[in-house]
């Protein structure tokens, strides 16, 4: 039995490699995320059949930025695809020219707050403004659902934060940097394990290649909707 709550990453080259592992995890998983390094390789077309033929969710995952009229045109573009959820950076302009191009479109606009691979020394490195991580995640998740997001990106470490709010009453919290008690942090820095993710506040958790790359991906992909509280 699937959990909607688990979505697994197929950050693969192509989609190929994303349709032979979605077909391996069956119906054990119904919710998946296509990210920008499979958009070249055939993520939309991918989108489109993982959706219409199998049935599955699709969180789609551009982290799209730039000015608003190009960012609602090609917002726009993409609800002609059957998407649940949809990504753009969490500036507030950002944010509202996403939900005009969404239109009456039944995709979710999340806003994305600090990369979950991003620590404090990152931060200074790109001139963000001193401060904790955590406050700078709150507060751009706050000012994103000001503006009009469904939901925000953040580590499961901000979860909590997030969650508690005014804001976020009835928004959405999706959490990447989600690793399974012992499997390897790979390139993310902010993480926490599914269960406390979820207990945290998270709505929906994102895991890649601790199932993809497991031996058997359905048995891994099922332990982890088994943990979840």
């Amino acid at each position: 039995m699937s959990d909607d709550r688990l979505i697994v990453a197929l950050d693969l080259p192509d989609a190929a490699s994303g349709l032979e592992i979605a077909q391996r995890l069956g119906d054990t998983v119904s919710f998946y995320k296509i990210g920008l390094g499979m958009l070249t390789g055939g993520g939309l077309a991918l989108a489109q059949e993982l959706s219409a033929e199998y049935g599955k969710r699709i969180f789609l995952d551009l982290k799209l930025f730039d000015i608003g009229a190009t960012v609602e045109a090609a917002v726009r573009g993409l609800t002609r695809f059957d998407l649940d959820l949809l990504t753009v950076h969490g500036d507030p302009s950002v944010v509202r020219a996403a939900v005009e191009g969404r239109g009456a479109a039944a995709t979710r606009i999340l806003a994305v707050t600090i990369l979950t691979s991003l620590d404090r020394d990152d931060l200074d490195a790109a001139m963000i403004r001193p401060g904790d991580v955590s406050d700078i995640v709150t507060e751009r998740a706050a000012r994103a659902f000001r503006a009009g997001a469904d939901g925000v990106i953040a580590s499961p470490q901000e979860a909590a934060a997030i969650r508690a709010l005014p804001e976020a009453a009835g928004r959405l919290i999706v959490t990447p940097g989600v690793r399974p008690a012992g499997a390897e942090p790979g390139d993310q820095k902010r993480i926490a394990t599914p269960e406390r993710a979820i207990t945290d506040g998270a709505d929906h958790i994102v895991v890649g290649r601790p199932v993809w790359q497991a031996p058997d991906p359905r048995a891994a992909a099922r332990a982890i909707i088994e943990a979840l509280p």
